[in-house]
């Protein structure tokens, strides 16, 4: 006989399981419901989405659903702690629950066992939308220096809303009824209920994104406070406030202020109001330009008649009345100073001409050939040397004299002495 086959053992841990020894589906959820069953009770915040209460049961089961994002979780309850509120909760209602988790390992499912519920309270929603809207005041997220200015006449229009809503209605058909060529880029999402943030925050991020888009309007009509929630979420909010397009928020009504209006670029208190904020009034346009065209006319007329005017004045003076005059008057200053331009030139000739003449005449009187046709003349030795003195001239030396017209050459008969010269001889040996 063949011996029975041993037993396989199984890996302690999750990490020690391959694919040669795996966990049995059973002793995965075994352990997943021992990790489970380790949780302590605790409390958790959500809104009731479905609510089954049979009558003879003692138990009820509740979907718990958050409030910003598509998740939820099965809750099962006594009874007795529904009976124990003054109000049962019906769908819809923003609860808080102590409850322990537990997993059924049969079905693969997580669910709370609670023992006590209760309402989430206005009050206590209004305290933490204090002490949310005093921490983002703190960092500046409301201050008027960091809103953008919404632009004049925004080339399309971002518009984030309800499906087939009012809200929806309002602005498109009041911005239209303003300025019919408006352009819009609508997003229809959840404005209601926990997927309101998700559905917005990507629409918001969506028409952020687009060049053309200047303008964002996030509408919604009125409502009760739980159901304008959403729109005082934080994660909402911020995404708001980092948006690089101007953001308009009309939410609700006059007297509704989620936490949107105040780091919105702008507030507008109704979606009929958001329209009158973003696009100007294009008849008021109109009148205001032909307003604009007919003082710009009035204006430029009465200044033509001004100087009309003035030139009447002036072509009246008697001066204007014969017109050659004024030329003729003119024409005889031109004339007298040009004739005293020519006297003085005249004049300063006549002046230079009479000095050139003086030193002409002194030049002559002092040059060497004024003193020849005086009678005098030069004596010059055959090398040209000038003779200065009789001492310098020998006997039967051949010399050369100069007169006013011409030279001749003359020869020393005898060396003169200086005792036998008379003044005739010392000049011509």
């Amino acid at each position: 006989m063949s011996e029975p086959p041993t037993k396989r053992s199984l890996p302690a841990t999750a990490r020690d399981t391959t694919a040669e020894t795996p966990w049995p589906v059973r002793t995965l959820s075994m352990k997943i419901s021992d990790y489970v069953d380790k949780m302590s009770p605790l409390w958790v915040e959500g809104q009731i989405v479905q609510l089954n209460r049979r009558a003879g049961m003692s138990w009820a089961y509740l979907t718990l659903r958050d409030t910003d994002v598509d998740m939820s979780l099965s809750v099962s309850i006594p009874v007795p702690a529904l009976d124990a509120l003054a109000a049962p909760p019906d769908a819809g209602a923003r609860v808080v629950v102590h409850a322990k988790p537990t997993f059924w390992t049969k079905r693969g499912a997580l669910q709370l066992e609670a023992r006590q519920i209760r309402h989430v309270g206005v009050g206590e929603l209004l305290a933490r939308l204090e002490h949310l809207k005093s921490v983002m005041r703190s960092e500046g997220l409301f201050e008027p220096g960091r809103k953008t200015p919404l632009p004049f006449l925004p080339a399309t229009i971002g518009l984030i809303c309800g499906r087939n809503t009012a809200a929806e209605r309002d602005v498109v058909m009041n911005v239209r009824r303003r300025w019919p060529a408006a352009r819009f880029e609508i997003r229809n999402v959840s404005v209601q209920g926990p997927t309101t943030v998700a559905g917005v925050s990507e629409a918001l991020a969506e028409l952020d994104g687009l060049p053309q888009v200047q303008v964002i309007v996030i509408a919604r009509g009125g409502g009760s406070f739980e159901d304008l929630l959403p729109f005082s979420n934080e994660a909402l909010v911020r995404a708001v406030a980092s948006a690089r397009t101007p953001v308009v928020s009309a939410i609700g009504h006059e007297t509704d202020t989620p936490l949107l209006d105040y780091v919105a670029d702008y507030r507008a208190s109704t979606p009929t109001h958001a329209a009158t904020r973003i696009v100007p009034d294009q008849q008021e346009e109109l009148r205001g330009l032909a307003s604009t065209y007919g003082r710009a006319r009035a204006a430029l007329q009465r200044r033509i008649t001004e100087q009309r005017r003035r030139l009447e004045a002036t072509m009246s003076r008697p001066v204007m009345a014969d017109r050659q005059a004024i030329i003729s008057a003119y024409r005889r200053d031109i004339e007298t100073s040009a004739e005293r331009g020519r006297h003085r030139v005249t004049t300063l000739v006549s002046r230079e001409s009479d000095r050139v003449a003086g030193l002409a005449r002194h030049l002559r009187a002092v040059s060497p050939q004024h003193t020849l046709e005086r009678g005098y003349a030069v004596v010059r030795h055959s090398d040209g040397a000038i003779v200065r003195d009789i001492a310098e001239v020998e006997a039967d030396e051949l010399l050369r004299v100069t007169v006013a017209r011409g030279d001749f050459g003359v020869r020393t008969v005898a060396a003169p002495t200086l005792e036998d010269e008379t003044p005739s001889e010392r000049t011509i040996p």
